[in-house]
């Protein structure tokens, strides 16, 4: 049966690159819902669709193909209709579009099935908002993964900057905080930890630190 491991947590907690480099050491599938959030919402971005407009958003999800693929090592591909759209879907605006598109009913169900799917046949570290509480509820491992906003924003600030784009900080600081909120205050799925996660904090940490940690969570509950 294979093993499913869950990672919740608020936007710039490191999620997504401590589960890429955790699944890298135990040889698991990562899974980044958050990229499927992501293209969801350039599409949305593409198209001029409002997300607090449901009829528009129903019609695009019935035109658009989100697919997500491995290459070799095992690294996630996300496509729409057929393109890669991985490095586009990483900016700060693509953030914020993500967050409003994943409040809506209609795109978690059009997602759900495809998250489960590539569980249900492959040793996954799956990474979200909602994994543990109702992608994967029957996760055997369930984390959730937090730090304090300003640590966050820090982390997400170097990562833009080294990528060589023109950003302030302030400006990611109040984007974490915005989203931290409507994350949690949404009506469907909200930000919360499931009943069984294990709480992990890891402001102050380096990342090889917190790799470290989960890490030796996992094969400590595996």
């Amino acid at each position: 049966m294979p093993i499913a491991i869950a990672i919740d947590g608020p936007a710039g907690a490191g999620k997504s690159t401590i589960a890429k480099l955790a699944a890298k050491e135990l040889n698991f599938i990562y899974v980044d819902t958050g990229a499927l959030y992501r293209t969801v919402g350039l599409a949305a971005t593409k198209n001029n669709v409002e997300p607090k407009t449901s009829v528009q958003v129903d019609e695009l999800l019935s035109k658009i193909k989100v697919e997500l693929t491995f290459n070799h090592k095992n690294e996630q591909i996300v496509l729409l209709d057929g393109e890669d759209v991985s490095s586009q879907i990483r900016t700060p605006e693509a953030s914020m579009m993500a967050s409003a598109i994943s409040a809506v009913p209609a795109v978690r169900a059009y997602l759900l099935d495809l998250q489960r799917n590539i569980a249900k046949t492959n040793n996954v570290i799956m990474d979200g908002r909602d994994i543990g509480t109702v992608v994967l509820p029957d996760a055997q491992i369930k984390i959730f993964l937090s730090a304090d906003p300003e640590d966050r924003a820090k982390r997400r600030y170097d990562e833009l900057v080294e990528k060589g784009m023109d950003v302030k900080y302030e400006d990611i600081l109040a984007d974490v905080i915005e989203r931290d909120y409507n994350d949690s205050h949404r009506e469907i799925a909200p930000l919360k930890p499931a009943e069984d996660s294990i709480m992990v904090n890891t402001t102050g940490n380096t990342l090889e630190q917190s790799v470290e940690l989960l890490i030796g969570i996992m094969k400590e509950n595996m």
